[in-house]
């Protein structure tokens, strides 16, 4: 049981008013505390992550030939790639500059309206991202696969002799691999960013009681 529990019980005991006002004093700066703890912790999750896809695209990349010459059948040309990777590390910079000002204005405010506007504004900024993410991953994957299907030679004449029960099972096996592959990033999101948006949430909650 953390501090804040403890005073609401205490809060929660006491019936004589001045005390609860005196409760609701103490509690608001430990709620503002550990709200802000969250964000940062956001913040610091969405620099690692940053670092993590860099190193997952860049080295492939400058050290492996044949996963440059694959990028460049697949996509055109180099342009495209570094387009596409230009927007998607736009993306996620933007993301990360959210959240530090979020986390700057969760820092300064000493309103418990701003606070709760803040939190707001975090769970939305939270939101979009893992929604911009799972769209992706989902693209890329339907990309990859149209890629291998259509543009892989070795793998077209495979296809190409399939009858139609084989290819209704490849696709079935296909749509099953993409699903998995989605579920695999919401499940990820959603135990990286979930559990401290769930604390962030009751945070939003215990606000709201305080404002009552």
């Amino acid at each position: 049981m953390d501090e804040l529990d403890i005073l609401k019980k205490d809060w929660q005991a006491n019936n004589s008013k001045d005390a609860s006002k005196l409760t609701s004093q103490e509690i608001y700066p430990m709620m503002h505390k550990k709200s802000s703890s969250i964000v940062k912790t956001l913040y610091y999750i969405s620099i690692a992550e940053l670092l993590f896809w860099v190193l997952v695209n860049s080295i492939p990349y400058f050290y492996s030939e044949e996963y440059r010459a694959e990028l460049a059948d697949m996509y055109g040309n180099s342009a495209v790639i570094l387009g596409l990777t230009i927007f998607s590390y736009a993306v996620i910079l933007i993301f990360v500059y959210l959240l530090y000002k979020s986390h700057q204005s969760i820092s300064v405010t000493d309103n418990a309206k701003r606070l709760m506007e803040s939190i707001i504004k975090t769970r939305k900024i939270i939101k979009y991202y893992v929604i911009y993410n799972l769209v992706m991953a989902f693209l890329s994957m339907t990309f990859g696969l149209y890629y291998t299907i259509y543009e892989n030679p070795e793998i077209s004449q495979q296809f190409a002799q399939f009858s139609d029960k084989q290819m209704f099972i490849a696709m079935l096996v296909m749509v099953f691999a993409t699903a998995l592959f989605i579920l695999v990033f919401w499940i990820f999101y959603r135990i990286i960013y979930g559990i401290l948006l769930s604390r962030l949430n009751k945070n939003y909650k215990e606000l709201k009681k305080l404002e009552v």
